[in-house]
């Protein structure tokens, strides 16, 4: 059976542990709207980090950090799981992430929602627009 989740207006991290765990569980996940996540705290400090992480390494050797909203949330649920082993791997190959809405699927919310959040914040998009 396959889940389609809607990433609008949720905190990144915590929708992305969600998510690892049931894809360890078996579950197929699809993701729409990434670009629309968000990632809580100072705008100033979260570009900076998400800079470093892109300006890291070698441009031919890596490691290599994603610029595209879907990429960037792929690879944070990627971080989450034991992607390494098979077991992560297979896990990860259950993933899809779309940014916008393509098929006009409904999905549905498990983290909290934009307006429970009272601290300052950036989406993923603004993120992959400005680095």
């Amino acid at each position: 059976m396959m889940k389609i989740i809607d990433a609008s207006d949720q905190i990144l991290g915590r929708l992305c542990s969600k998510i690892a765990k049931e894809l360890l569980n078996g579950e197929e996940i699809t993701v729409i709207n990434a670009e629309r996540s968000i990632v809580t705290g100072n705008p100033k400090s979260i570009l900076e980090r998400f800079k470093e992480k892109r300006d890291r390494g070698d441009p031919h050797h890596g490691p290599y950090y994603p610029r595209k909203p879907d990429k960037i949330f792929r690879r944070c649920v990627r971080d989450m799981l034991p992607y390494k082993k098979p077991r992560g791997r297979e896990a990860l190959k259950r993933l899809k992430v779309y940014t916008g809405n393509p098929k006009n699927l409904e999905g549905i919310k498990i983290a909290k929602s934009k307006r429970e959040i009272e601290s300052k914040y950036l989406t993923l998009g603004e993120i992959s627009e400005r680095i």
